[in-house]
């Protein structure tokens, strides 16, 4: 199957759309990490932007070729899943770097380090599934997959915990609301990682 492939020469063509568009979330998260340290953050949104353009424009070129080439190196569905869960968690990176901006100072107190610290991780883990896809190795998805599961649980206990402080009377209004919406943002932001981790390992598991 995948030496047919090869002779048409279009396996490289969906890997490397699919690893740009993957490497497009990384460098969403360091944008990230580099947003909370409180550097510029014009700079950094249009970073954002940078890498949103980037994984538009790479999802726009994986749809097209599906519609061109008549032999994929994957099923066009889970081309197509992989894709749009990669899309998602871009997605959601941006969502919550462009509410940091519009709330400015009022964020101050807050600590995001530890769980934009995760939602990196998350991102990087994904990344490296994808490069790693052409070689269909079950044991390493497994681990990452794996170690993507345990980031998902470690961001639900801290949303938990999140709340008891936040119905304990903790914080003011205000702080609430930010906390809530926030850490809520980034919670999604890992799950969607999450997910696309979950989309590269079913399709190793259905080719091995």
């Amino acid at each position: 199957m995948f030496s047919l492939q090869t002779i048409f020469g279009k396996g490289d063509l969906f890997y490397g759309l699919l690893n740009t568009a993957a490497d497009a979330v990384v460098q969403s998260a360091d944008g990230l990490r580099e947003l909370i340290k409180g550097h510029d953050a014009q700079a950094n949104l249009a970073e954002f932007k940078l890498a949103r353009e980037r994984e538009k424009e790479v999802a726009a070129k994986i749809s097209q070729a599906l519609v061109d080439v008549f032999v994929t190196p994957l099923e066009r569905e889970d081309i197509e899943a992989l894709g749009n869960a990669i899309h998602r968690a871009l997605k959601s990176i941006e969502k919550f770097a462009d509410r940091y901006v519009l709330a400015g100072d009022g964020l101050r107190k807050i600590e995001f380090g530890p769980r934009v610290n995760m939602l990196h991780e998350a991102a990087t883990l994904v990344a490296d599934m994808v490069h790693h896809l052409p070689k269909m190795k079950l044991d390493l998805m497994k681990q990452r997959y794996d170690r993507l599961r345990a980031i998902e649980n470690e961001a639900d206990r801290l949303m938990l915990e999140t709340y008891r402080d936040m119905y304990s009377g903790k914080y003011g209004g205000l702080e609430v609301l930010l906390i809530k919406d926030f850490f809520e943002l980034l919670e999604k932001a890992i799950d969607r990682c999450r997910t696309a981790g979950e989309v590269c390992y079913e399709i190793v598991l259905k080719n091995s």
